[in-house]
């Protein structure tokens, strides 16, 4: 901070005034990280190096008969099976700090580093695993990449490692009229165009969906392929979060302060999952905020409801040393971040593309 005063007088105008650093450093803004509360970590064992493997049995399968009497029984032999979570994914961050910088300043700059550093570490982390466990890639499109062995049913449509029908659609919402005004149909990946169901309405329009309609047939989705109730979650981003906010339900006329985000958690029950925020979804174009045509993929959000045992994941931060740069005066800090996730039941996964109407 440089402080110069001017004046109306000749003479002293401030040019000599010290420059004075303060010692509070300002800590740039974070996401909560999501990905640890949503994903099975059972599986984590011993992880030393990238490419080590985490080896996990499958239940056998069991066939159950009609019995007659009089009639001898088949006996059928156990299959095992196994799949693999590999640790494939790593992340790494290095800097360096001079001598003579370190020697003058009035903050502590390593340790900022190394704890931004982290953070940029786990924030990576989780937005990797958020479009891996949505079935998307960066840039909104449904991935057709599978990490290892899928782990769908081989009568299933996938894309990748994902059930198609969990993918959710405007063309799964029948109580939708006409795509725009030229009638155009919905096609296959046009988002869900939500309004909100404002007090005193009785009906919504057949041009949109309500934001907790999208809610429960996610959680229909679920029940249908028999998945555990316990430990379903919601992950949502902040316009979606907003549009239930104004929602007219007794189910969300609550204050969502309190003591302030826990890993995004910002509720613990709603049509059976527990909900978070967090800015780490995938999207398309410009986002889930751009209204516009009704029958478009060009611009939308992703939300995604899920179950805890559906993935796994693994990590390790593996390193972090200092050593001496050879080529000048100062410490070097680095350190890497290993880990891995796998899908391990994708019926427990369900993805909404949706744009605010």
């Amino acid at each position: 901070m440089a402080i110069a005063l001017a004046s109306s007088k000749s003479g002293f105008d401030g040019n000599f005034s010290p420059i004075i650093y303060s010692k509070q450093a300002q800590i740039a803004l974070r996401k909560a990280s999501v990905a640890a509360a949503i994903t099975n970590s059972n599986y984590f064992g011993d992880i030393a190096n990238q490419g080590d493997v985490v080896r996990i049995q499958k239940e056998p399968d069991v066939t159950v008969n009609t019995l007659e009497r009089k009639t001898a029984i088949s006996v059928e032999d156990l299959d095992d099976s196994e799949f693999s979570l590999t640790i494939d994914q790593a992340n790494y961050f290095a800097f360096k700090m001079d001598d003579i910088e370190d020697q003058f300043a009035n903050v502590d700059f390593v340790s900022l580093a190394a704890d931004r550093a982290a953070y940029k570490m786990a924030d990576a982390m989780d937005v990797d695993l958020l479009l891996y466990m949505s079935g998307h890639a960066a840039n909104g499109t449904y991935a057709t990449t599978v990490s290892g062995t899928a782990q769908h049913p081989t009568a299933g449509e996938i894309n990748g490692e994902f059930l198609k029908v969990n993918q959710l659609d405007a063309t799964d919402f029948g109580s939708l009229g006409s795509a725009d005004a030229a009638s155009t149909a919905y096609a296959t990946g046009d988002s869900i165009p939500l309004a909100v169901r404002l007090p005193g309405a009785t009906a919504l329009s057949t041009a949109t969906v309500s934001p907790l309609s999208v809610v429960a047939r996610m959680a229909r989705q679920m029940d249908v392929a028999n998945v555990d109730s316990r430990g379903r979650y919601l992950v949502v981003d902040s316009i979606f979060m907003e549009m239930m906010k104004d929602e007219d339900s007794r189910l969300l006329n609550a204050d969502f302060g309190g003591s302030g985000l826990q890993n995004g958690l910002v509720m613990n029950n709603l049509h059976g999952f527990r909900v978070h925020v967090s800015n780490n979804l995938p999207s398309k174009g410009t986002g889930a905020g751009t209204s516009g045509a009704l029958a478009q993929d060009a611009n939308f959000g992703v939300i995604l409801a899920g179950q805890e045992d559906a993935v796994a994941s693994a990590e390790q931060i593996n390193k972090v040393e200092n050593y001496r740069d050879p080529d000048s005066f100062a410490d070097i800090v680095r350190g890497m971040h290993l880990y891995g996730r796998k899908i391990l039941r994708p019926q427990g996964l369900v993805t909404a593309h949706y744009n605010a109407a």
